[in-house]
Formats: C-alpha cells, sequence, structure tokens
C-alpha cells in the first residue's frame, strides 16, 4: 500500500512537475503553495455559504485554481509542458465583477469583515488571493516567467471575492461600511479596494 508519507519531503525539498527537486521555501512552490491555500480558503467559504449561484462559481473557480497551480508548480523547461490556462477564464471572471457591480442590494463602500460568516469567508480568501497574486509577481519578476494570463487571473479574481463578501453581507442585512459606522460620505467604489 502507498503511503502519502513518503518521507521524500523531511529535508526541506519537494518535486516540481517533471521531477525537479527543489528547496521547499523557493518562489515557484510559494506560489502554487499559496494558491493551494486560496482553493481551499474558497473551499471552506463555500462550504457555509447558502447562495447557490456564489457555490456555483466558486466551485467552477475552484477547478480552475487547480489548473493554475499545476501551471505554477511546472518550471520552464519541464519535460511536461504546463497544462494550458484559457485567457477566456478572465473574462468570465470580469462579466461576473460587471454583473454584481450592477447589483443595487450590495455594499458599494469599504466594510468592515465579520458580519457574515460566509462573506467574512470570502473576505479571508480575498486577502489569501492578494498574497497569491504578490506570490506570482515575484516569481515572474526573479525571471521564472510566468503565463500573464495568471496575473490578470488572480487580480480579477479578488475583486470577484470581494463582491461575494459584500453580496452576502446584504443578504444576509448587513450593511457595514467603514465610512458609514465613521460618519462619512464617499464614492460607490474606492480605487484601493
Amino acid at each position: 500500500m502507498t503511503s502519502i508519507a513518503t518521507t521524500r519531503g523531511d529535508r526541506g525539498e519537494t518535486s516540481l512537475i517533471g521531477g525537479l527537486r527543489v528547496t521547499k521555501s523557493a518562489l515557484r512552490v510559494d506560489a502554487f503553495g499559496t494558491v493551494d491555500e486560496l482553493n481551499s480558503a474558497m473551499g471552506f467559504a463555500r462550504s457555509i455559504c447558502d447562495d447557490n449561484s456564489t457555490c456555483e462559481s466558486t466551485l467552477r473557480i475552484q477547478r480552475e485554481l487547480f489548473t493554475l497551480g499545476s501551471m505554477l508548480a511546472t518550471p520552464a523547461g519541464s519535460r511536461n509542458g504546463p497544462m494550458p490556462f484559457d485567457p477566456a477564464t478572465v473574462d468570465v471572471l470580469t462579466g461576473e465583477v460587471h454583473a454584481l457591480e450592477e447589483s443595487k442590494e450590495i455594499l458599494i463602500d469599504w466594510s468592515v469583515s465579520g458580519g457574515h460568516p460566509a462573506g467574512a469567508a470570502y473576505d479571508l480568501a480575498r486577502a489569501i488571493c492578494r498574497r497569491a497574486e504578490r506570490c506570482v509577481v515575484r516569481l515572474n519578476e526573479s525571471g521564472e516567467g510566468v503565463d500573464p494570463v495568471i496575473i490578470a487571473y488572480l487580480n480579477r479574481l479578488s475583486d470577484l471575492l470581494w463582491l461575494f463578501g459584500r453580496k452576502l453581507e446584504g443578504a444576509g442585512g448587513q450593511q457595514p461600511s467603514l465610512r458609514s459606522l465613521n460618519g462619512k460620505e464617499g464614492n460607490r467604489w474606492s480605487r484601493a479596494w
């Protein structure tokens, strides 16, 4: 019987797709490991979410993240080339972002997370998504070369995850606007969120 405990990583190394052994602190490992963490956070968010359309989108995205992660785990020159990642996936996310932005029920301002369990879970996933994006950008800047679709995908996904949180809070009767809590008004969308 094969065991998950192979002991091959006991000295701080792991294998990339194609068999190349690298340190577990390598930028590439950090990038695909953070995408894996994002996928897990999204799974948790989906498990406590009661909105069917959000859950369906989340499951589709989780499947896409497996492909994205495998691309990141495949170094240049690997005998097993990276799986293709369809640029149209970014367009799908963009369409979902625009559709949610049109909704009158979602919060249109900075928010204070935690008013709704699933909304808070999507906020956590969004923060992890931003970290994954930073890891991938660092990997690309190191000269490793990353498909630009991956960076665009993670950037758009973080926007969508933020909107999922606001949608769920609104549906749950929560409107935790940071500016309203501080007694201030603001623009419909902040440039920094």
